[in-house]
């Protein structure tokens, strides 16, 4: 058995002059307690825990640790089934409003499968793990026998009526979400015809080559998300991207020209609707090709390098002297900027030198002065 070992130390006393510190006002904790002890705040982890000590455990740590310990075993072998993470970052969620619970499953073409599985905030961006999460919470709040389990059983006349028949409606909803966003097809289908894409689709195709201008639109900040948007369409992948200003003549090239092909894209909608809306689509996305291409400053750099590269041909065949290209001018103008600027600098370098010199020079002067009107007053008094 362990011992108490008193060691024979004495804290020194206090001087008269000390009084303690005042409390700060920036300081986020509590002034301490006459007692000692600070103010517990009614709020997070630690006062939940205190009420369930209180409340459901009367102040038995050991029982509390025991039913502590119980939960975490039962949280892993949960998630270690489901092979879930426990921070799943609130995937899955959102709150369910009373049209969504109200959705009839009959009507599944017209539901919102995002929506119904709370990944409204990631849509198309939702990634299989992202919808299996969600699957699975929705299924351990909604599924029928869950529910009936919750309820308390009631007989009239023999008959058992504490089970709402309506209860597996939206567990349904649940299920058709998840068939349709786990299988690529359908999901590819479905996406095809979000509102929120369509919405976005709509902004950009309506737009004009004059109203863009009007606008002062940055081209590849607005361009950008609808062409990824129509990536995830493609059966071919990796879908080359737009790209930035830096981007190569080939990179470009290649990027219309795989846009160009209009079998690429048209296979992303319903099957059902393809028939109706392909001339309306491939119509639509030429016009989109078309004004990103008026609007494209890198087609305009190529074209002007490309004319640049037939004038400086012709002239070498003629035995004229070479005109210098834009971008030759531009990198002379350029060069010539940053030496002024070196000159600048080394003048600028030069007159703060020159400055504290001046300054060091004054200062040595006037220790000087008063050095000898210190000697001439000590042989003074001598």
């Amino acid at each position: 058995m362990a011992t108490v070992l008193t060691l024979p130390i004495t804290a020194p006393a206090l001087s008269k002059d000390y009084s303690p510190p005042a409390a700060s006002s920036s300081l986020r904790l509590s002034v301490p307690h006459p007692t000692g002890h600070r103010v517990l705040l009614p709020i997070g982890r630690a006062h939940l825990d205190h009420l369930r000590l209180s409340l459901l455990h009367a102040h038995d740590f050991d029982s509390f640790d025991a039913q502590t310990a119980t939960e975490r075993e039962v949280k892993a072998q949960l998630l270690a089934a489901e092979g879930a993470s426990e921070d799943d970052l609130g995937v899955g969620d959102e709150e369910e409003t009373p049209e969504l619970l109200a959705l009839d499953p009959k009507e599944w073409k017209k539901q919102d499968h995002y929506a119904v599985l709370g990944l409204s905030k990631f849509r198309y961006l939702a990634t299989a793990e992202h919808i299996k999460i969600a699957h699975r919470k929705k299924v351990l709040k909604h599924h029928p026998d869950k529910k009936a389990s919750n309820v308390p059983s009631e007989t009239i006349l023999g008959i058992n009526t504490s089970r709402n028949t309506n209860d597996d409606t939206f567990f349904k909803c649940i299920q058709k979400a998840h068939e349709v966003l786990t299988n690529d097809e359908k999901r590819r289908q479905f996406d095809s015809v979000d509102p929120e894409f369509l919405e976005i689709e709509e902004q950009i195709t309506g737009i004009t080559e004059k109203e863009f201008k009007a606008r002062k639109l940055e081209f590849f900040r607005t361009f950008t998300p609808i062409f990824d948007l129509y990536t995830r369409f493609s059966r071919v992948q990796p879908v080359p991207g737009l790209g930035t200003i830096d981007a190569t003549k080939d990179e470009v090239e290649g990027f219309y020209d795989f846009c160009r092909d209009d079998k690429r894209y048209t296979e992303k909608k319903n099957k059902s609707e393809r028939a109706r809306r392909k001339k309306e689509d491939t119509a639509k996305l030429r016009m989109l090709i078309d004004l990103t291409l008026s609007l494209d400053p890198r087609i305009k750099l190529i074209k002007q390098q490309e004319k640049e590269a037939r004038e400086a041909k012709k002239a070498a065949a003629a035995g004229k002297p070479l005109k210098k290209t834009k971008a030759q001018e531009e990198e002379e103008k350029k060069k010539a900027e940053e030496e002024q600027k070196a000159k600048e600098e080394e003048a600028k370098a030069e007159r703060e030198a020159a400055k504290k010199a001046k300054a060091a020079a004054a200062n040595a002067a006037k220790k000087a002065r008063r050095a000898a009107r210190v000697a001439e007053e000590a042989a003074g008094t001598s």
